[in-house]
């Protein structure tokens, strides 16, 4: 096993909420993710933190899984899955939490995946093609973009070779071409991000551009522009 592969590997863990497929290591964990939540003790809730019924003999209490909080089970029926923790079946939440994660479920399977490995129809590919500029340079290199199966990292290869950690974002601008003040289309051609290498408190620019020159590249691309957009 390579140092890569040791460092992305996964360890199935059960807590009291379910099953979780997480990394072995810490520092291998996707600037996605997030904590279970410390649940809500038995003895301080005595009703439900939504409806306001009553617990008793009928009516049990369920935490969410997510908010960590009390309710019936009216109140904490749906069983929806939730990425950003790393369960491996869907799990209990209200009906507030359970909203949220249909929401990031969707980035999850969708433009997660077109971050990691681009698709177009029925094609993949190992990323999408910029051109790229470094801070105020008048030159830009031709990178192939991708995020790292660890979701760290912004990998940027080329003639040369950038690894952008994600938490080091500040700043993501969509360029877009198309727009009118009366209306109409507008279609994304690049983005700007400003973020800080490791030991500086300065920003730096990077600048993407996608090439006219690659009309099969073009949907993926557009597809991976809004996808970062998401992620900012």
């Amino acid at each position: 096993m390579s140092g890569g592969e040791a460092r992305d590997a996964k360890k199935l863990v059960r807590s009291p909420s379910g099953l979780r497929m997480v990394p072995e290591h810490r520092s291998a964990r996707s600037p996605f993710g997030l904590d279970e939540p410390p649940w809500v003790p038995d003895k301080e809730c005595p009703r439900c933190m939504q409806c306001d019924t009553k617990f008793d003999f009928i009516t049990r209490k369920h935490h969410c899984r997510r908010c960590g909080k009390c309710f019936c089970d009216k109140c904490c029926s749906k069983k929806v899955p939730l990425p950003r923790m790393c369960f491996v079946d869907p799990v209990r939440q209200c009906a507030e939490c359970a909203l949220i994660s249909q929401k990031e479920t969707e980035f999850y399977d969708k433009q997660l995946k077109v971050l990691m490995n681009g698709k177009v129809m029925i094609h993949f590919f190992p990323g999408a093609t910029f051109f790229v500029t470094l801070g105020t340079s008048d030159k830009s290199e031709l990178m192939v973009c991708r995020l790292s199966n660890n979701q760290r990292y912004l990998v940027l290869d080329g003639d040369s070779h950038y690894e952008i950690e994600i938490i080091q974002i500040s700043t993501v601008q969509i360029l877009t071409e198309g727009f009118t003040p009366g209306g109409g289309n507008s279609r994304a051609i690049g983005m700007v991000l400003h973020y800080r290498v490791p030991g500086s408190q300065e920003l730096t620019q990077m600048k993407f551009t996608a090439g006219e020159d690659f009309s099969c590249n073009k949907k993926l691309s557009a597809a991976w522009l809004a996808a970062m957009h998401k992620v900012s």
